[in-house]
């Protein structure tokens, strides 16, 4: 296993064989879990954290869904929160576990699966994946994945593709 990396970005460019090649690897079940949750927090938000590890291919491999409460309690505005104390606490056990959070996921009640003005705002850890799932009617619609490149003053999302895996990996633990 890799040594806990912060900025997967500059993992992938120095250590990868194909470093612009983004993918984010979960299973069926998965991912079934996300869309759930989307569904039952509609027509809220949902949120949570994607621990796991990157692979020497500088793929990234989900191994735990961690589900959050949203902290948001804005009814004007639409988006979600992760409760520091809730992420610091998630991050501690997938460290303890040999992981590192590589990524977060959130829901569009009615609207596309595609990161937002406010989304690319409040996204701060480069290099790792912001999955988002359209949530249309209550029922989720379609999930799409995006990188954090770059810095504080020129980061910007990167189109991931999802891999989703059928059989589930030895070590995978839904929350």
């Amino acid at each position: 296993m890799l040594p806990h990396i912060r900025d997967f970005t500059s993992f992938r460019l120095h250590f990868c064989k194909y470093p612009d090649i983004m993918v984010l690897r979960l299973t069926a079940a998965q991912l079934e879990q996300i869309c759930r949750h989307g569904e039952a927090t509609y027509p809220h938000e949902c949120c949570g954290v994607l621990t796991g590890q990157v692979l020497a291919d500088g793929a990234k491999q989900v191994r735990a869904v961690a589900q959050c409460g949203n902290a948001h309690n804005d009814p004007s505005r639409s988006w979600y929160q992760i409760d520091p104390r809730e992420l610091v606490r998630i991050q501690r056990e997938a460290y303890e576990r040999g992981e590192d959070v590589i990524g977060f996921y959130h829901s569009h009640p009615d609207d596309a699966a595609n990161w937002s003005a406010s989304d690319l705002e409040e996204a701060h850890w480069t290099g790792c994946s912001y999955l988002i799932t359209s949530v249309v009617r209550g029922k989720a619609a379609q999930t799409n994945s995006f990188e954090l490149a770059g810095d504080e003053t020129s980061k910007r999302f990167d189109d991931e593709e999802i891999v989703v895996e059928e059989s589930k990996q030895s070590g995978d633990r839904e929350r």
